[in-house]
């Protein structure tokens, strides 16, 4: 009872490394967006100043979401403690570390836009685009989805919270790039999860499954 106590006693810092993985995610999509409205299809090539500092301002919050994001799964998945399903925390990790993965490799991409005096590659704008709308919303579905199933089986989330997780998933894993600033769905969820992480929810009164 007292180990599972401890382990549900890091909500707090699953709640602030969610929200600003959120804030910083949320913010780097806008930016990009902003400065390359055209997506992975756009016919402009030509990228002036303003639109390189959006973009290099959005390459730089990158890398401070994608740690922020670590922290949030890391303190989510120790407040599953011994209570973890195996299968169900692995899909779980796995998923979010891909993920992190393909952020990185979609702003490594998007960097191609900031060579000054050469025009941004077309092939390196698609390559991003496609990293992140196609196979890294895809992964984000996959994490909501177990994250979702993980916080049901514990019973630590409330079922608005869980439905709205499966709904999230379902529209990352089946819209995904179809839908304009589908990107934001995701730091959209992480954001409300982070939020009621940090009202303090959770049933820390209740007995272990295991205590007789």
């Amino acid at each position: 009872m007292r180990q599972m106590r401890e382990r549900l006693g890091t909500p707090r810092a699953a709640g602030v490394a969610g929200v600003l993985f959120a804030l910083l995610m949320a913010a780097a999509i806008i930016l990009v967006r902003l400065a390359l409205p055209g997506g992975a299809d756009g016919t402009e090539i030509t990228v002036d100043a303003g639109q390189r500092g959006a973009v290099q301002t959005a390459l730089e919050l990158l890398p401070f979401a994608g740690i922020s994001f670590l922290w949030f799964m890391g303190a989510l998945r120790e407040q599953a403690g011994a209570g973890e399903d195996r299968f169900v925390s692995t899909v779980f990790l796995g998923s979010g570390l891909v993920f992190v993965a393909m952020l990185f490799g979609c702003g490594a991409a998007a960097g191609t836009v900031l060579d000054d005096g050469q025009p941004p590659s077309a092939f390196g704008r698609h390559y991003a685009y496609t990293l992140l709308t196609t196979y890294g919303l895809r992964m984000a579905a996959v994490f909501v989805f177990t994250a979702s199933t993980i916080g049901r089986r514990l019973g630590v989330w409330p079922r608005p919270l869980i439905l709205l997780g499966y709904a999230v998933g379902l529209v990352l894993l089946v819209v995904g790039a179809d839908m304009p600033w589908s990107e934001l769905v995701f730091p959209g969820w992480a954001l409300i999860v982070s939020l009621h992480i940090l009202k303090g929810h959770r049933p820390t009164d209740h007995p272990s499954p295991t205590t007789p």
